[in-house]
């Protein structure tokens, strides 16, 4: 299971270090409105898909709180079928969906996790509720 605080999951974007940083900063700056994962993923940390309405805790490189987020959208898709309109919305740069792929591929595979166009990809999008602890308990993190 994903780490918890105050109750809610906790959303760790890409890898621990320079690259989580830049996600939660794209997600601060409100240029970041979404984000992909592996429905593999899911599977193997026994964790149901988010939902419309639940909000998440945003968390760096110690589990620590940085901003609250809602999801406002959940997608299951193809990798082949993710939409240019949601890899724009993950706010990293890229300048086409050909590109996104390229990078979301690569990264997939450095994990160890590599996608083919029928791997099932979980589309999120959020809007950022708080930044810092929101009135969230950091006291209160389970496992």
């Amino acid at each position: 299971m994903w780490p918890r605080i105050g109750g809610l999951r906790s959303l760790a974007l890409g890898t621990p270090g320079e690259l989580r940083a830049t996600l939660n900063t794209l997600v601060l700056a409100g240029v970041k409105t979404a984000t992909a994962g592996l429905t593999a993923e899911y599977a193997q940390e026994n964790e149901e898909l988010e939902h419309v309405g639940e909000r998440l805790v945003l968390v760096d490189d110690h589990d620590a709180l940085v901003a609250v987020v809602e999801v406002t959208g959940v997608e299951v898709v193809r990798f082949a079928d993710v939409p240019w309109d949601f890899a724009r919305a993950e706010g990293e740069g890229d300048r086409s969906i050909e590109e996104w792929r390229e990078g979301h591929a690569a990264y997939w595979a450095r994990q160890g996790s590599p996608v083919t166009d029928d791997s099932q990809i979980v589309c999120i999008r959020f809007r950022l509720v708080s930044a810092g602890d929101g009135g969230i308990s950091t006291g209160d993190l389970s496992t």
